[in-house]
């Protein structure tokens, strides 16, 4: 099993739903955010072009819960592991705020919690998921540009999104970590972070 999200950015409004979602039900710190929500462009659709002849999206961006997870090497006291769905957790009484992971971690996707001196993270609602529910950015998407579901299973909602997708599915740059979480962007020439 290998839980993770597909991002169909042609569906995304920017909206930070995930983000506000993701906040509140992790009760993260002011200053903080699990979820990221980034604009790319607007860009030109043509060499020269100029408004309105120009195209922007919105892509969402949070840990991608990567096979081979830097953060997780990094740790010294094993608080980051990797659970049988494939999510990458944080065990808050093994951590001892050294913020290693917080190095590794090539997608700046760790962050620290000066108050509790522990490193934090999206843990993909695991909590939420053991229960058979999704996580609550997916489950709050206003434009349902979030797909929950476990990779290996080709009749999960995940793996329908990125068949049906083909050539459109890209994921962040892999730096040998494997990152697991898919984008969908179709239809333009400015692919950003997620070509």
């Amino acid at each position: 099993m290998q839980n993770a999200i597909v991002f169909d950015l042609n569906r995304c409004i920017g909206c930070l739903a995930c983000s506000v979602a993701c906040k509140m039900e992790h009760n993260v710190p002011i200053g903080l955010s699990y979820t990221k929500v980034l604009r790319i462009g607007p860009n030109p659709k043509y060499e020269g072009a100029r408004f309105p002849d120009v195209e922007m999206y919105f892509m969402p961006v949070m840990c991608q819960h990567c096979a081979d997870p830097e953060c997780v090497t990094a740790c010294p006291t094993e608080a980051l592991h990797i659970a049988e769905d494939g999510t990458v957790l944080i065990d808050k009484e093994k951590c001892d705020g050294c913020r290693l992971c917080i190095d590794a971690c090539p997608y700046d996707l760790c962050y620290y919690n000066e108050e509790e001196n522990l490193a934090e993270k999206c843990n993909l609602c695991h909590h939420l998921v053991v229960q058979g529910k999704e996580p609550m950015c997916v489950s709050q998407c206003a434009g349902r540009a979030l797909v929950f579901g476990d990779l290996d299973d080709p009749g999960s909602p995940a793996s329908v999104t990125i068949a049906a997708a083909g050539k459109d599915v890209y994921g962040l740059a892999d730096t040998g970590n494997r990152p697991r979480f898919k984008y969908i962007l179709r239809n333009t020439k400015w692919r950003g972070d997620a070509g």
